[in-house]
């Protein structure tokens, strides 16, 4: 049988080292060798002894911080020997690995993949978010050392904040923990209207400090006034949840 289909980049990647690999731009493969956590409903394909098994949001006070904020990763744990592929509605995917103790990633939890038991995560609020804001209200938070999986709508830009820097809040996906973040309305930057007519840039993030934002060709709305799962209740409703939050969860 003869086709491209067959050609050498469709083929299975193969690595003597096990872990989180690109199989191609949009699919990623673990080739496993123990544990690793993934995003529910993520696996297309899968070879070898492996079993899933799910983890709701990553234990029992991750599952509380998700019910009451709407962000999270709906996560299963894979264990076992073989080669795990993993996708998301052919996102291109992007991996990161974090070095130690000063490497931090806040990152939106819908673009969450996969990462390494390694790391340390947690759900946090995003600071200086308020109520007011339409999304990223929570972003969940990474840390230590190992690799990540994210995925990204589109090729994204990466800008780096050496001076005051802005996004539409729905286009940032990720930046380093160490950044000030804040909000201000596009209106009060005359994005609000433009020659009487509005531009649909309700709130405007901003960055501050030294580090990265991660910035992807989309404004996808998250699923309620907070990011991430999806799984958010009316706007207004859940920014009341947000803003009751604050104190309860408290800022990074």
């Amino acid at each position: 049988m003869r086709s491209q289909l067959f050609a050498a980049e469709n083929q299975e990647q193969e690595s003597a080292q096990p872990g989180l690999r690109l199989q191609n731009s949009k699919l990623l493969k673990v080739e496993l060798r123990g544990e690793v956590f993934a995003r529910q409903g993520a696996m297309v394909a899968y070879q070898g002894n492996v079993q899933f098994e799910a983890q709701g949001s990553g234990g029992i006070g991750k599952f509380i911080k998700q019910k009451l904020t709407g962000e999270g990763i709906p996560l299963m744990k894979m264990k076992g020997q073989g080669d795990v592929f993993l996708a998301d509605r052919a996102s291109d995917v992007y991996l990161i690995d974090l070095e130690g103790p000063h490497d931090g990633l806040s990152i939106n939890g819908a673009n969450v993949l996969a990462f390494e038991p390694t790391l340390s995560w947690d759900i946090q609020r995003v600071q200086g978010m308020g109520m007011m804001s339409n999304a990223g209200l929570f972003n969940c938070t990474f840390s230590g050392q190992g690799r990540l999986a994210i995925t990204c709508k589109g090729t994204p830009v990466v800008l780096t904040v050496d001076q005051p820097t802005y996004a539409d809040p729905q286009a940032a996906i990720a930046w380093s923990t160490n950044l000030q973040t804040g909000y201000q309305r596009a209106d009060q930057i005359g994005l609000g209207t433009l020659l009487g007519r509005t531009t649909g840039e309700a709130f405007t993030m901003s960055f501050a400090g030294q580090g990265f934002v991660v910035v992807q060709p989309s404004e996808e709305p998250p699923g309620g006034a907070i990011g991430g799962t999806g799984s958010g209740t009316q706007s207004g409703q859940d920014g009341g949840v947000g803003g009751v939050l604050g104190g309860l969860l408290g800022g990074r």
